[in-house]
């Protein structure tokens, strides 16, 4: 909740967009054994895991080929989720709605204490190539002459929804910059001022290198809220904005 209060100081108060009228918390989707697990070495307990593989029913309908995240497998929201149901799925799919810097982005869902998120890459899939392959976006941001306001979550990746790959996530090293959690860097990209969404130099959000957990290909990633956050009202924990490939092919393997 502190997370969007501070975001809105920045913009607005957050009553005036999003108090009057909180829209009905979603039902979460169902959660079922995700199968193998690879763990690669997470630092906290992320919670029970989403199965990527479970039809959550949640999509956009027909979509352009383009780098970012296509459907919602499944989902489970936790205590103080709310904020974006009432636009869930499309808040989440497409491209980031950054703030900038100094500012947190409202076109987020937050998923709560412990809640999780799987999505699908359905046109363009991740792969691992030279660098950064995938960014995640959240709605971190600098507070004026201090640190980063950020909320964490835990990122897994899989190619077949079943066996999964952990990114190691430090979500109790602030001083260090949580190192391997997402949530942890302000969004400069946004659809309208030029800003590219697949450039992790200049696009903000967090980079993740397939070859950190020795993943060839990614069609699904999974975040977890690490439990670890603010939480209260119906903003807490890990704010999601969106998912950008960065190397990336077609799903039958050709080229964009």
């Amino acid at each position: 909740m502190r997370r969007l209060l501070l975001a809105l100081g920045a913009l607005m108060a957050l009553g005036a967009c999003a108090g009057d009228s909180e829209p009905a918390p979603l039902p979460s989707g169902d959660i079922v054994d995700a199968g193998t697990h690879a763990d690669a070495g997470s630092d906290v307990d992320a919670g029970t895991d989403a199965d990527a593989g479970t039809d959550a029913g949640v999509d956009a309908g027909s979509r352009p080929v383009d780098p970012f995240a296509d459907r919602v497998t499944a989902y489970r929201f936790g205590d103080s989720a709310g904020f974006g149901q009432d636009r869930f799925p499309d808040v989440v799919l497409g491209p980031p709605v950054g703030g900038g810097q100094y500012a947190g982005s409202l076109d987020v869902l937050s998923l709560g204490r412990g809640g999780s998120i799987t999505l699908e890459f359905t046109d363009l899939v991740a792969v691992d190539g030279p660098g950064v392959d995938l960014l995640v976006f959240e709605n971190s941001f600098q507070k004026y002459g201090g640190d980063i306001f950020a909320e964490t979550a835990s990122v897994s990746v899989s190619d077949d929804g079943v066996t999964w790959f952990d990114f190691p996530c430090a979500a109790t090293d602030k001083d260090g910059g949580y190192p391997g959690c997402a949530g942890t860097h302000p969004v400069h990209s946004a659809p309208d001022n030029g800003i590219s969404p697949i450039d992790p130099a200049v696009a903000g959000g967090d980079g993740f290198d397939l070859a950190d957990v020795g993943l060839p290909r990614a069609r699904f990633v999974r975040l977890t809220d690490t439990g670890l956050n603010s939480y209260g009202g119906t903003s807490g924990g890990f704010d999601l904005d969106a998912l950008s490939v960065v190397n990336g092919q077609f799903v039958d393997g050709g080229s964009p």
